[in-house]
């Protein structure tokens, strides 16, 4: 935040008061629609058994809204190139998807959760960016269905990375 602050020419105090933490400020910069951290909450008071199904929806609720698309479009056709792919690799994923992991309580999120957003980044790829069918227009049940047993298994299943 130091370093920012310096950047713009203000007071640390400054950055802090308007964004909070380091990770609102990440949040800020982005500038979704929505904030997938609050999104998100109703997944993790569900629990870990049933994360995958609630990550998906949530998932696929935001981004088959057409007042979100355009702008996680433009993010995700970001972190393609450098040096966008810091931005998932040392933002989404430690901001986003590290805590749901921990707040979750499964084992080895830091680990765990890197290889969901593996599968969460091919869905985006294929649904939203190269429209790829029957991907593109499969009903979103049909796609957590479809998903949902794999992404449960990044979460709570034997990985070779457990043992």
């Amino acid at each position: 935040m130091r370093a920012i602050a310096s950047e713009a020419g203000v007071d640390p105090a400054l950055v802090h008061h308007y964004f909070g933490t380091k990770d609102d400020l990440f949040m800020a910069a982005l500038q979704l629609p929505v904030d997938p951290r609050e999104l998100l909450a109703p997944v993790i008071a569900g629990g870990k058994d049933d994360a995958a199904v609630g990550l998906l929806r949530t998932f696929l609720s935001v981004w088959d809204d057409p007042d979100n698309q355009l702008a996680f479009l433009s993010l995700f056709r970001s972190v393609l190139d450098p040096p966008g792919e810091l931005l998932l690799s040392q933002g989404f994923v430690p901001v986003v998807l590290g805590p749901v992991g921990h707040a979750l309580g499964i084992d080895h999120p830091e680990a765990r959760m890197p290889v969901v957003a593996s599968q969460m980044i091919g869905l985006i790829m294929c649904r939203y960016v190269l429209r790829l069918e029957p991907l593109a227009s499969m009903d979103p049940e049909t796609l957590v269905a479809t998903y949902g047993p794999t992404i449960q298994r990044y979460l709570t299943g034997d990985l070779p990375f457990d043992s």
